[in-house]
């Protein structure tokens, strides 16, 4: 199999509202345009002929940013790495200057998919051919240097083709070989298209494309499949207390990965001073919701709060630790403190194990999260220990530090996180 890149010249400049396949038509028709051809377009001219242009300062740039992205994956002085509301995940959003006119910023076509679909109906319709279509944007890679063009949008071809079950060439069958065939095809065509040539369109000629057509979105890795899904700080600066939960259920190596990263916080005097019981079984879950509320309704019951008081209370409990498919309930000893005989001095030991408490529950929260699971702390426990104890089998010494709620996230994005104020919270001297 040979194939061949075209480059599509004598492209006038597209505008807002241009039928981009009747610009294209009839340099295609020049090139003796196949049905078998693959047409690759680049992101910029589609967002142009449909509009995707925004006047703006280029220090409202960060704004534009802000609105294509629907969470920052990662962020080094004016660079931000986002993942646009494609699935995406690209510099600044994918929000660019480049080759557009002084003042203006381009943004990603709204539905690459169907971009590329228009675009091979109305070849069809003008030339009667209607070949596969991709659509192209130029991203930078995690651990290489420079950027190459990727589909963000096609019609036509499979944006995939499995291999996973056919022999390899001694025989042996392949396990995981899935080629993005529609990345192929678009890195192919950035030999002939280039950001300062003005040929922002080619022809793939001479490829075997087997399989149904699929859509440049299926190239997105699913999140649970994400390994890489946020750089340390994002992980740590977008996490959230997330008290709503989605269907599913936690994988045991999930919440084990969760445990062993909230073991490498701090502790006094080079001990391990945690321990965390965590609940799968919906038995475990009831029977410590029960001790629980039992001993809190007790506690209410003394201060003279009123049934109803007290049922809306549980009821609001109940809503987040009943709904969360994983219960764990950290734990703090204080066997390795050091005696103290003055009572300053042994209450700031004591302090001092529980603050590594809180520093195992904080690495737990951001290890489940970087996991991409949604979790709470609520106090709980640690105002009925003796019936926390008794309701989880733990021995005399432990102190328990709350619950934390874990499940999959709930659908949707969490509200935007107030903005900080340094000078609140922070003293420089």
């Amino acid at each position: 199999m040979g194939v061949e890149l075209l480059p599509v010249r004598g492209l006038p400049e597209v505008r807002p509202g241009d039928d981009l396949a009747a610009l294209l038509a009839p340099a295609l028709a020049e090139l003796g345009l196949r049905p078998d051809d693959v047409l690759v377009v680049t992101q910029k001219v589609v967002s142009k002929a449909e509009g995707r242009l925004v006047r703006a300062r280029e220090d409202e740039r960060p704004a534009w940013v802000a609105r294509e992205a629907r969470r920052i994956v990662a962020r080094r002085g004016g660079l931000v790495i986002a993942e646009t509301r494609h699935g995406f995940v690209c510099a600044n959003a994918g929000v660019d200057a480049s080759n557009v006119d002084a003042g203006w910023l381009s943004l990603l076509p709204e539905d690459p998919d169907g971009s590329a679909e228009r675009i091979r109906q109305g070849l069809r319709a003008a030339l009667g051919v209607g070949p596969a279509v991709v659509v192209t944007d130029t991203f930078g890679r995690p651990w290489r240097s420079g950027v190459v063009n990727v589909a963000i949008g096609c019609a036509g071809l499979p944006a995939l083709v499995d291999l996973r079950g056919t022999p390899d060439d001694r025989g042996r069958p392949l396990e995981a070989t899935v080629v993005a065939f529609a990345d192929e095809i678009a890195a192919a065509s950035g030999l002939v298209i280039g950001k300062a040539s003005r040929t922002p369109a080619a022809v793939v000629r001479g490829l075997r494309v087997e399989g149904p057509p699929q859509p440049a979105r299926a190239l997105v890795r699913a999140p649970e499949d994400d390994l890489f899904r946020s750089s340390p700080l994002e992980a740590i600066v977008s996490r959230r207390t997330i008290r709503r939960f989605g269907p599913g259920g936690v994988p045991r190596e999930l919440l084990e990965e969760a445990v062993r990263a909230a073991c490498t916080a701090p502790a006094p005097h080079h001990t391990r001073p945690w321990m965390f019981t965590v609940l799968e079984s919906p038995g475990a879950r009831r029977g410590l919701r029960a001790a629980m509320a039992a001993a809190w309704r007790a506690d209410l019951e003394r201060d003279g709060v009123s049934q109803a008081a007290i049922e809306g209370r549980l009821a609001r409990s109940n809503a987040v630790l009943g709904a969360a498919p994983v219960l764990i309930v950290p734990w703090v000893r204080f066997d390795g403190a050091h005696p103290y005989p003055d009572p300053e001095r042994a209450e700031a030991e004591r302090e001092m194990f529980l603050l590594s408490g809180g520093a195992a529950i904080q690495n737990l929260l951001l290890a489940l999260h970087a996991q991409g699971l949604a979790s709470a702390w609520i106090s709980s426990t640690l105002f009925c220990q003796e019936e926390t104890r008794a309701a989880l089998g733990v021995a005399e010494g432990w102190h328990a530090l709350g619950t934390v709620a874990v499940g999959r996230p709930p659908e949707g994005e969490p509200p935007p996180r107030p903005p900080i104020a340094l000078d609140e919270v922070a003293r420089w001297i």
